[in-house]
Parts: structure tokens; sequence; C-alpha cells
């Protein structure tokens, strides 16, 4: 995941601007990394490639959270890293940079070798026990996940249901990163499209299916009242909000 930007995301300086009780802060609360790559995979998607010291030897666990930098004080955007390379001292997020808020100024103007630091690991999103079939709901801030999720469930994968402002964008991003099956929707201005989404997955909950529902918050409250009016068990559902218009740090 990454938490996307109230509004639409270009360079800011890559030391956090600070005197000295917010050096102190950092020293404390943050770890150091460096940018190794940047591959550009479309117009607004970046695989970024983080490494450090900071990074070795670090417990992380497929659906846990960091929290980047955005340049001054303390603010923060969240990402879900798709893979972390403990032994290298390695970590790899896919940040999605729309509209002209923090994160998205950060994701665009990322060069290699810049310097950022980050909060984490830390727990976000607990997936113990889940095991197949899964279904994995999300939108352009779930790819991440769904890439985390990919090599770690014991479900050996899940199926991938997203809802996307742009399919070809989307799809692109999603053959980069390997999950070129995913099943994409295009949004709606009234979200008459998760109708379809509801549908198929009552389908599957019919086949004993656990559901993994994140990104937008009112989605996924809707389709999880749809889901436990359809007779599925909360325990069968999980449930993580990284977004809603307006607002920020939701996770």
């Amino acid at each position: 995941m990454n938490e996307p930007d109230p509004a639409p995301q270009i360079s800011e300086p890559s030391q956090i601007p600070q005197g000295p009780v917010m050096r102190m802060l950092l020293r404390w609360l943050m770890r150091p990394a460096r940018v190794v790559t940047i591959e550009i995979l479309s117009p607004h998607f970046r695989l970024v490639e983080l490494e450090g010291e900071a990074l070795k030897d670090v417990a992380w666990t497929a659906g846990q959270k960091i929290q980047v930098a955005m340049g001054t004080g303390l603010s923060a955007r969240t990402y879900t890293p798709m893979s972390w390379d403990r032994g290298r001292g390695r970590t790899r997020l896919l940040a999605f940079a729309h509209g002209d808020g923090p994160g998205s100024r950060w994701a665009s103007g990322l060069h290699e070798d810049d310097i950022c630091q980050f909060f984490g690991p830390r727990r976000s999103l607990d997936l113990a026990g889940f095991e197949a079939p899964v279904v994995l709901f999300g939108d352009e801030t779930s790819f991440g996940l769904a890439a985390a999720l990919r090599d770690n469930l014991q479900t050996g994968g899940a199926l991938h249901m997203f809802e996307a402002n742009d399919i070809a964008e989307s799809q692109q991003a999603l053959d980069a990163i390997g999950l070129c099956q995913a099943r994409l929707t295009a949004r709606s201005a009234d979200d008459a499209h998760l109708a379809a989404i509801e549908a198929e997955m009552l389908r599957l909950a019919a086949n004993g299916a656990q559901f993994v529902l994140t990104g937008k918050a009112s989605s996924i409250q809707r389709i999880s009242r749809t889901l436990k009016a359809g007779g599925v068990a909360s325990s069968r559902i999980k449930a993580k909000a990284y977004w809603a218009p307006g607002k920020t740090g939701l996770d």
C-alpha cells in the first residue's frame, strides 16, 4: 500500500530540514535508507528499492507497513513493502504517485542515492491463519500488498480483484510486478461498478473463500456489508482502509 494524497504526487529534498530537536527525534524514531533503484513502470507507478544497514536483520512479515518521512517535520506516508531482504538490507516499494501532495512529490521526484528516513516495519494487516481460497480486493494502493502476499500466504496465492481509475495503466503496473492475472474493474462516479464485484465475491464466498479488503474506505465498507448480509462470517473477512477522499493518515 501507499497512502494516496487527498489530492493528486515531484521532488522534495531527500534530506529533511530540521533543527536540533527534530534531529534528535529522527535519531530516536527513524531509520535511514538509500534509494538504490527507481523503475518507472507507468506515468503514476514507481518501483523503488531502498538499502541500508538499518534494514538488515529486521523481522518483517508480508502485510506490514513502513512510514516514509515526506521532507519536513514528522509528516509521513505509508507504504506496504513488496519484499524485504534482511541479509542484504533491502526492501522494495511500489509507489502510486497521483495528485499533488507530499507523497506524490516524494515518489515522482526520487533519484538514485537519495536518502530517506522511515519508521517501521510495523503491524498493519495480520493475515496469520488465512488459507486458500483467498480473495484480495483493493485498488491502486493495494498492488504492493498483493505482490508481498503472493509468495507469503499459506494459500499459495490469492485471487486479486481491483477497482482502478485507469485500467490500461494499472494493468501495465501489475504486469511489471508479476500480477498479470489480476481482475481490474474501472471505477464509476456513482460506484455502480461495485455491484459486479459484490456478485462475484458472493459466488466465491459460497465456495468457502476468505476475503482481504483494502484500499478505499467506502468501497471496503460497502463490500463488507454485502458479504456479511450474504452470510459470510466476520472471521472470514480482514479489512484495512488505506485512504478516504479528503483524509490522510488512515493507516
